[in-house]
Parts: C-alpha cells; sequence; structure tokens
C-alpha cells in the first residue's frame, strides 16, 4: 500500500514539471538550430510575443478550473482594440490626451467585464453548455467588430497610446510588465483567498460545492467577467502594438490561449491545475511560434503543429486523469 501510495506521488511530480522539461528542451532545440535564439532581442521578443496570450490565459485558467470554456476571448480582444480606437477618434475637446485614452480604456474594459458578464448570464439562466455559448458569442462579437469599422481598419488617433505596446520600463516590455504583474495577482487570487477554492470546488464537484453552501451562479458570473475584463485588457495592449484597430484583431488567439492554459496542467474538466504552471505553457507557445519562424515554417504549417499540441495536451490530460484515479483507487 505505502509503494502504491509512493509511487502515485512520483507520476503526479513527473506530470507536474514534465512541462518544464518539454520548455526546457524546446529552448535547446532551436538554440542549436538557430544562434540568434537565446540573444536578449530575442528573449525580449518572445516575451513581448506571448503577453496578449498570456494576460488573456489567466481569465480562461480561472474559466476552465470551474470545468466550463471561453471561446469568446479573441473575438472580445477585437472588439476591445476596435472599440478603444473608434472612442479616441471622438471629439472630446480640450481635454489631455492622457485623459481620453484613460477614459476610453477604461470604458471599453468595463464593456469587455460586461460581454463575460453576458456569457455568464447564458450559461447561469439558461443553462447553455459553456462550449455553446461562448461560441455564440464569439462570433457574434467577430461581427459586431466588423459591423463597428465597416470592415475597415481603424486608424489616425494620437500615438501616445503606443507606448501601452510598444514602450519600456528600463529595459523591460510595458506588455511583460502587464503580464507578469496579471499573473501575480491571478496567483495570489486562486491559491491564497477563498473564492480561489471555490473556483476549484466548483470544477472538482459542483453538486457537493453548492450543498456546503456555496453560490455557484456567482462564481460563474465573477470567473466569466474576469476572462472577459482581461481579454479586455489584452485587446488594448494589441491595439497599442500595432496602432490601428482591427476587426479580425485577436482571431484564432481563443485556441492559443487555450492550449497554453492546458499544456500548463489545467484540466480541461475543471478543478486541477496552478496558475503558476500556466506561465510555463505560455512560455512553451511562444517559443514554438518564435523557433518555427527562425526555422522559415509557414504560417500554415505553424497552425497545423499549434492543432496537434493541443490535441496532444488534452490527450495527455485525459490519460494523466485515468492514471491517477486508478492509482487511487488502488491505494
Amino acid at each position: 500500500m505505502q509503494n502504491r501510495s509512493s509511487v502515485f506521488k512520483s507520476v503526479s511530480q513527473l506530470m507536474n514539471f514534465g512541462i518544464i522539461i518539454v520548455l526546457i528542451v524546446l529552448i535547446a532545440l532551436f538554440s542549436v538550430i538557430s544562434k540568434n535564439f537565446l540573444t536578449m532581442n530575442n528573449v525580449l521578443n518572445i516575451l513581448r510575443q506571448v503577453s496578449i496570450v498570456g494576460i488573456s490565459s489567466v481569465g480562461m485558467t480561472f474559466v476552465l478550473l470551474t470545468g466550463g470554456i471561453d471561446l469568446s476571448v479573441g473575438s472580445i480582444i477585437g472588439v476591445a482594440g476596435v472599440g478603444v480606437a473608434q472612442l479616441m477618434l471622438l471629439d472630446f475637446g480640450q481635454l489631455p490626451i492622457w485623459l481620453i485614452i484613460l477614459v476610453s480604456c477604461l470604458i471599453m474594459l468595463v464593456v469587455c467585464t460586461f460581454l463575460g458578464l453576458l456569457n455568464g448570464f447564458f450559461i447561469n439562466q439558461f443553462n447553455i453548455p459553456p462550449l455553446i455559448t461562448t461560441l455564440g458569442t464569439m462570433t457574434a462579437l467577430r461581427g459586431l467588430a466588423y459591423k463597428i469599422t465597416g470592415g475597415l481598419p481603424v486608424f489616425g488617433f494620437d500615438r501616445a497610446i503606443a507606448v501601452l505596446g510598444q514602450g519600456y520600463l528600463w529595459f523591460i516590455p510595458v506588455p511583460v510588465i502587464f503580464m507578469v504583474v496579471t499573473f501575480a495577482i491571478g496567483i495570489i487570487f486562486v491559491e491564497k483567498t477563498r473564492f480561489g477554492r471555490y473556483i476549484y470546488g466548483v470544477g472538482g464537484n459542483e453538486e457537493a460545492t453548492h450543498l456546503s453552501g456555496i453560490n455557484i451562479k456567482k462564481v460563474k458570473y465573477i470567473v466569466y467577467g474576469i476572462s472577459g475584463f482581461l481579454s479586455g485588457l489584452a485587446g488594448l495592449v494589441l491595439l497599442a502594438r500595432i496602432n490601428s484597430g482591427q476587426p479580425k484583431g485577436g482571431q484564432g488567439y481563443e485556441m492559443d490561449i487555450i492550449t497554453a492554459v492546458v499544456l500548463g496542467g489545467v484540466s480541461i474538466s475543471g478543478g486541477e491545475g496552478k496558475l503558476l504552471f500556466v506561465v510555463i505553457g505560455v512560455l512553451i507557445m511562444g517559443v514554438l511560434s518564435n523557433g518555427m519562424i527562425m526555422m522559415n515554417v509557414d504560417d500554415y504549417s505553424q497552425q497545423i503543429v499549434k492543432g496537434l499540441v493541443l490535441i496532444l495536451a488534452v490527450g495527455l490530460d485525459k490519460l494523466s486523469q485515468r492514471q491517477k484515479a486508478k492509482m487511487e483507487t488502488r491505494t
């Protein structure tokens, strides 16, 4: 019995730290292939590239931990970008540009939080599965982004907002600082607060959590609201990086975000995973994309690789769940 218990602990540790080994192997591989891979400029470039996925992945982690999913994050990123761009083109009179940027960003963050809460509303009040709900809102919000812009990029606003996506604090890119702060707050929130335990409880056993007096609907409203807010923040960073509001901005990001979170060990079934390891999952996606670009791999092949990585990550998640269940039964 004791031997079986020790085996179970060893397997669990391997599953937790195997992702770190994968990251190290990828870095070593691409370092051999390209001598420019481990330069400071390229490392900072990778971190800047993954910042948008990283920021939104925190909200996605909360959602997946409850046993849900949010396919609308990419569309919310796009809506946030075109929304702020349109607001900044309005006539605000003699207001200083920093105040115009602040007001525009705050308005869209509130709107994006509301869009996340809207997902929670359909899931809670109509019992529509999260997959179907967020698939519907993903499609509707993408259409909204095109409707707002007439299908054309929005530009001509003040370039001062570019500091959010292109600026530096000392030598660290501002988007990386946003990502690090978001992860730090998220880790404290989910690991050190009572509400964090509620999130795990809803995903682990919703019925038992409900019977213990926890308001399940409230938990879901909050996690989907957080997901909408952080996707909105990611959209602001994307807007600042490219200096234009693109109606197709964030398109396809939902798959990168979900893949990064699942690679980080968060169970697609909910109730299991650590946000700290999601950081590694995000870095793996960034290293993989950057390495393939350096190898001159075309975009279509990159999409094939990313799709296979997602299937592999979910497959390993399901396999690990079965193995852990077997070991727990034997012990």
